[in-house]
C-alpha cells in the first residue's frame, strides 16, 4: 500500500521553516547594494586593515625581541594613551568643525609617514625601542583624530533601520583584517624581517585613500560648530546628560581594562605555549576569528530591539572567555577561549555602535565619535598596562583569570545601577 502524500507535508513544512531560520542567520548584505559609496569604504578599509594590523603586532613583537619584557610590551599600549585621550576629544570637536572626508584624507597621509618611519628603522637595524613608543604615540594621535569622523560617516550614507546591518558587515570587514594580519605578521617576521612588515602596512593606506576619496563630501549639517575647548564640554555635557550613551561607554571600559589579555601574548606564545612569533600570532588572530564567525551568522542583529541588554550579555560572555583561555595551557583551548571572546566582543560592538549611531545627533556625531575612540582605544591601552602589571604580580595566566573574573563583577555591578540601559529599545531611540 502506498504511503499517503499527507505524511510527507509536515516533514517539507518543517525543512522549509529550518531553511529560513538558517537564511535568518546569514548576514545582511542590503547596506552594500543600498549605497555604492558605503561599498566602496568598506572595500578599501578592508584593504588597510590588513596592514594596520600587520604593524599591530609586529611592534611589540619588536619591542619583546629587543627588551624580552612583557611589561615593555605593556608599555606600547600605555606610550598612545594620552595622545589617543587628546586627540580623540578634540579630533572629535574637529570633525564637527570641518569635512570629515578632508579631515580623514589629511590623518590618513600622515600615518602613512609614520609607518614609513617604521620601516626605515628596521632596515636600519635600530635597536632604539623609544623610537617605536614615539612613532605608536604619533600614530595614536593621528588615529583619534580620524575616528570620529570615519565613525560619523555610516549613518550619512544609510537609513536607521540598517545600521545593525551596516556595523555587522564593518565587524566582517575589520575582523577579516584583524585575522589575516596577525598572522601575517607572525610569517613576516619570522622569515623576511620587521621592515617588511611596516612596508606592507604602508603601502595597504593607499586602498583607504582611494575609498574616502570617492566619498561625497562629509560637512557637518547644520555647518558644524567652531573646534576648540568650548565644543570638547558641549560634547561632554551632553553625554552626561545621557545616561544609556554614557553605559555604552563604560562598558566597554570595564572589559578592555580589566579582561584585554593581549599585551601578555608575546609572553604567553613562548612561556606557556612554547612557541615563538608564529604562535603570537594565532593568539593576535584568533580574537578577530571568532568576531568574524559570529560576525558572519549575524543575521539576526537586526531583529533585536532590547540592544542594551545585549550589550550586557555580550561582555559577560566575553568575561567568562578570558577566564578560560587563562586557565589552560593547551594552546587549542586557548585558541577556543579566544575565539568565544571574540565572538562576544563583536556582538558587543554591533549593539553598542547602533545605540550610539541612533541615539546622537549628526551635529554631536563627531564629539561623540572622539569620545568613543577614547574608549574603544584607550581602554585595551590600559588594558595592557593593567595585563603587564599584573603579570609581575600574580603570574602570566594568573593576571589573565583575574581581569575576566573582574570584568564579570564590575560589568554586573554597573548594569545593575543604570537599569534603563538594560530597557533600552531600538524602536524608540532614548538616550
Amino acid at each position: 500500500m502506498d504511503d499517503d502524500p499527507g505524511d510527507a507535508r509536515p516533514q517539507t513544512v518543517e525543512r522549509a521553516t529550518a531553511l529560513r531560520r538558517l537564511r535568518g542567520l546569514a548576514l545582511d548584505v542590503t547596506p552594500l547594494r543600498t549605497s555604492r559609496a558605503f561599498r566602496n569604504l568598506l572595500v578599501g578599509d578592508a584593504v588597510s586593515v590588513v596592514g594596520t594590523q600587520v604593524t599591530t603586532v609586529a611592534v611589540p613583537l619588536q619591542v619583546y625581541d629587543q627588551t624580552g619584557s612583557a611589561f615593555a610590551v605593556g608599555l606600547v599600549g600605555l606610550a598612545g594613551l594620552l595622545p589617543l585621550i587628546v586627540f580623540g576629544l578634540y579630533g572629535g570637536a574637529v570633525a564637527d568643525a570641518v569635512d570629515r572626508r578632508t579631515l580623514v584624507l589629511c590623518t590618513t597621509v600622515g600615518q602613512v609617514a609614520l609607518t614609513s618611519v617604521l620601516a626605515v628603522q628596521a632596515l636600519l637595524g635600530s635597536e632604539q625601542t623609544w623610537l617605536l613608543y614615539l612613532v605608536v604615540a604619533g600614530q595614536a594621535g593621528l588615529f583619534a583624530l580620524d575616528s570620529p569622523a570615519r565613525q560619523a560617516f555610516v549613518p550619512r550614507l544609510l537609513p536607521k533601520e540598517l545600521l545593525p546591518a551596516a556595523n555587522a558587515l564593518r565587524q566582517v570587514e575589520f575582523n577579516t583584517g584583524v585575522v589575516i594580519g596577525p598572522a601575517l605578521a607572525g610569517v613576516l617576521v619570522d622569515t623576511v624581517g620587521y621592515a617588511a612588515a611596516y612596508g606592507l602596512d604602508a603601502v595597504s593606506f593607499g586602498a583607504s585613500l582611494w575609498a574616502v576619496a570617492s566619498l561625497p563630501s562629509m560637512a557637518p549639517e547644520g555647518g558644524g560648530r567652531k573646534a576648540g575647548l568650548a565644543s570638547v564640554v558641549e560634547g561632554l555635557r551632553f553625554l552626561a546628560t545621557r545616561p544609556v550613551l554614557l553605559m555604552t561607554f563604560v562598558v566597554d571600559l570595564v572589559a578592555m581594562v580589566f579582561a584585554m589579555p593581549r599585551a601578555l601574548f608575546p609572553a604567553l606564545s613562548v612561556e606557556v605555549y612554547g612557541g615563538g612569533a608564529r604562535t603570537a600570532g594565532l593568539l593576535y588572530s584568533a580574537l578577530a576569528a571568532g568576531a568574524l564567525l559570529g560576525a558572519l551568522g549575524g543575521g539576526w542583529f537586526g531583529r533585536v530591539h532590547r540592544q542594551g541588554l545585549a550589550v550586557v550579555v555580550a561582555i559577560l560572555g566575553w568575561g567568562a572567555a578570558i577566564v578560560l583561555f587563562g586557565a589552560t595551557d593547551l594552546l587549542w583551548v586557548g585558541l577556543l577561549g579566544l575565539a568565544l571572546a571574540g565572538a562576544a566582543d563583536m556582538v558587543s560592538a554591533v549593539f553598542r555602535s547602533a545605540i550610539l549611531q541612533a541615539a546622537a545627533p549628526d551635529e554631536m556625531r563627531g564629539r561623540l565619535g572622539g569620545v568613543f575612540i577614547v574608549v574603544v582605544a584607550g581602554g585595551p591601552r590600559l588594558g595592557d598596562a593593567r595585563a603587564g602589571a599584573g603579570a609581575g604580580l600574580v603570574g602570566l595566566q594568573g593576571a589573565v583569570v583575574a581581569g575576566g573574573l573582574a570584568c564579570i563583577g564590575l560589568t554586573l555591578a554597573v548594569a545593575a545601577c543604570v537599569p534603563r540601559f538594560l530597557r533600552y529599545d531600538a524602536r524608540d531611540p532614548q538616550p
